[in-house]
C-alpha cells in the first residue's frame, strides 16, 4: 500500500507541530524504554547486582539507533512488543542480553514511559499556551481603553472595552495552565512495581531486603528526573492520571473555543478579524469573502477534544482490579490524539492572536448608534440632580426610547432618541449637555484599570515561568 492508497492521520498530516508529533513517534517511545531498562540496570548494579559497567555501557551506546525492522519481525513471531524490542536491543548489546529487563514486567518501560510522554507533551502544551497568553497580553494592554459594544445574551448591553474583553480570554487561558501546571507538578513515575505492584520479583533479586527495593525507584526516578514514585500501584500507574490531564486538556480546548467563537461573531460585526494572508483565498464562488478558517478549525478540533476527554475517564473506571489490558487500544489513541489536538488548536490560537485585526472606527460607529439608549440613565439622574421628577422622567425615556428603537428597526432611520429628549420639556438639559454625557470613556467603568492589574498580577507571574521570548516586548506591566 502507498503513501496515497493508505489512511493518514489529519493530526500528523494537517493539524499537529513535528514537536509535538515528535513525543509521541516510536523514536521517542522505543529509545525512553531503552533508557529506562539502562536506569534500571544501572541501579541494580549500584545496589548490588552482578551487573557490570560494559554491560551498561553497551546498552548506552545503542539507546538511540533501534533496529525497528528487527523488532517488527519478532513482534509478528512472539506477538508482544515489549519481549520483541527487548530481543532487538540484546542483539545489538549482547553483552547486556542477559541482564536487560531483569526483575521488570512490561509496564515497567510501558507505563513509566506514558508518564514521561505526559510531562513532555504537558511541557510544550505550556510553553505554546505561554505564546497566546503573551499575544493576548500585548493586545489587551494596548486596547485597554478602546470602548467597544458589551453582550449578554448576545444583544448589547452596556459598553466593555477591546482589550478588557481580551482578558476574559486570558483569565480562562490562565486556569487552564495553573491546571496544567499542578497536574505537572504531582506527576510521580511508576517506578518498578512488579506484575501486580507488589515488587515481589525485586525482593527475589534483593533476597528480601526492602530497602534495597525502595532505594531501587528512587534511583530509577532520578534518573528519569522525577522526585519519586508512586507510592503504591497495581501492575499499572492509575488511569485516573490520564483522566485527569485530558480534563486539563479539555480545558484548553473548551477555552480556544470559547475565544474562536467570540472571535468568529466579532468578525461578523466587522470589529476584529483573524489574519487574512495577501494571497488566500476565502471562497471558492465568492471572491470577496474573509471566512475566519483559523478560528473555525480552532472550534472544530475543540470539540474532538472536549469529547475525547471522556475516553480516559471511562477508562479508569473499568480497570478491574490490578490491570485489565482494554485500556490499551483505546489509550494509544485517546491519549495522543487528545495532545495532537491541542497542540493544533494552540498553533493555531498563536496565530490568531498574534495578527489580530482591530477596526476601531467600525466599533465606534456601533457603539455611538447604541450609546444614546445607554445614555439614558446618566441623563436621568443628571436630571433628577435639576429638580426633575424622577418616575416622570423614567416613563418619558421609556417612550421615547421605544419610539427611536421603532424609527431604527422599522424604518430603517437614525437613531434620534437624543433629537427626541431635547425637545421634550420635561428634561431641564441642553441639547449641548444631553451631547456631553455621549462620551464612550464614561460607560467603560474600570476596564483599563483591570486589565493593568490583571496582566501585572496574574498573567506576568505565568508569562515568567513560561514563556520564552522577550516578555518586554510590548509588555509594559
Amino acid at each position: 500500500m502507498d503513501s496515497m492508497t493508505g489512511y493518514k492521520s489529519p493530526f500528523s498530516e494537517r493539524y499537529a507541530s513535528p514537536e509535538m508529533q515528535a513525543i509521541f513517534s516510536p523514536q521517542f517511545k522505543f529509545s525512553t524504554w531503552r533508557r529506562l531498562w539502562v536506569a534500571l540496570a544501572r541501579a541494580e548494579r549500584e545496589l548490588g547486582l552482578p551487573i557490570t559497567e560494559e554491560q551498561i555501557a553497551q546498552m548506552e551506546a545503542h539507546v538511540d539507533d533501534i533496529d525497528f525492522a528487527t523488532a517488527k519481525a519478532r513482534e509478528a513471531e512472539v506477538r508482544h512488543d515489549v519481549m520483541a524490542h527487548v530481543y532487538a536491543y540484546g542483539k545489538q548489546c549482547p553483552l547486556a542480553e542477559p541482564i536487560i529487563h531483569l526483575g521488570a514486567t512490561s509496564c515497567y518501560v510501558g507505563d513509566n514511559t506514558d508518564i514521561i510522554i505526559l510531562r513532555e507533551a504537558g511541557r510544550l502544551v505550556m510553553k505554546k499556551a505561554a505564546q497566546v497568553l503573551h499575544n493576548l497580553a500585548v493586545f489587551a494592554e494596548e486596547y485597554k481603553s478602546l470602548p467597544c459594544l458589551a453582550y449578554t445574551h448576545l444583544q448589547p448591553a452596556q459598553l466593555t472595552t477591546v482589550g478588557k474583553r481580551a482578558a476574559l480570554w486570558m483569565y480562562e487561558l490562565l486556569r487552564d495552565m495553573e491546571d496544567m501546571e499542578f497536574q505537572l507538578g504531582r506527576l510521580q513515575l511508576l517506578g518498578s512495581k512488579g506484575t501486580t505492584g507488589t515488587q515481589a520479583s525485586f525482593m527475589e533479586l534483593f533476597e528480601g531486603d526492602e530497602e534495597k527495593c525502595r532505594a531501587l525507584e528512587d534511583k530509577i526516578a532520578k534518573a528519569m528526573g522525577f522526585a519519586s514514585c508512586v507510592p503504591v500501584s497495581g501492575q499499572t500507574y492509575s488511569r485516573k492520571v490520564d483522566a485527569a490531564f485530558l480534563a486539563v486538556l479539555s480545558g484548553f480546548a473548551q477555552s480556544a473555543y470559547k475565544f474562536s467563537n467570540d472571535l468568529r461573531i466579532l468578525q461578523s460585526f466587522e470589529e476584529l478579524e483573524e489574519p487574512f494572508e495577501q494571497h488566500q483565498i476565502g471562497s471558492s464562488a465568492m471572491p470577496y469573502k474573509r471566512n475566519p478558517m483559523r478560528s473555525e478549525r480552532i472550534s472544530s478540533l475543540a470539540r474532538y477534544v472536549i469529547v475525547d476527554s471522556l475516553n480516559p475517564a471511562l477508562t479508569a473506571g473499568t480497570q478491574w482490579m490490578e490491570r485489565t489490558l482494554d485500556d490499551s487500544a483505546n489509550k494509544r489513541v485517546s491519549v495522543s490524539e487528545a495532545f495532537l489536538a491541542v497542540d493544533g488548536i494552540l498553533d493555531l490560537y498563536c496565530n490568531v492572536t498574534g495578527g489580530l485585526v482591530v477596526y476601531d472606527r467600525v466599533i465606534r460607529r456601533r457603539v455611538m448608534e447604541k450609546l444614546p439608549f445607554m445614555a439614558t440613565e446618566n441623563i436621568l439622574m443628571e436630571s433628577v440632580k435639576r429638580g426633575g421628577n424622577r418616575q416622570e422622567l423614567h416613563e418619558a425615556l421609556r417612550a421615547h426610547s421605544h419610539a427611536a428603537a421603532r424609527k431604527v428597526k422599522l424604518e430603517g432611520g437614525q437613531n434620534d432618541l437624543l433629537e427626541r429628549i431635547a425637545a421634550d420639556p420635561v428634561f431641564p438639559l441642553t441639547r449641548e449637555e444631553i451631547e456631553a454625557e455621549l462620551d464612550p470613556a464614561k460607560y467603560i467603568g474600570r476596564c483599563p484599570g483591570q486589565v493593568t492589574e490583571f496582566l501585572k498580577n496574574c498573567v506576568r507571574p505565568m508569562l515568567d515561568k513560561y514563556y520564552a521570548g522577550d516578555i518586554a516586548a510590548g509588555l509594559k506591566v
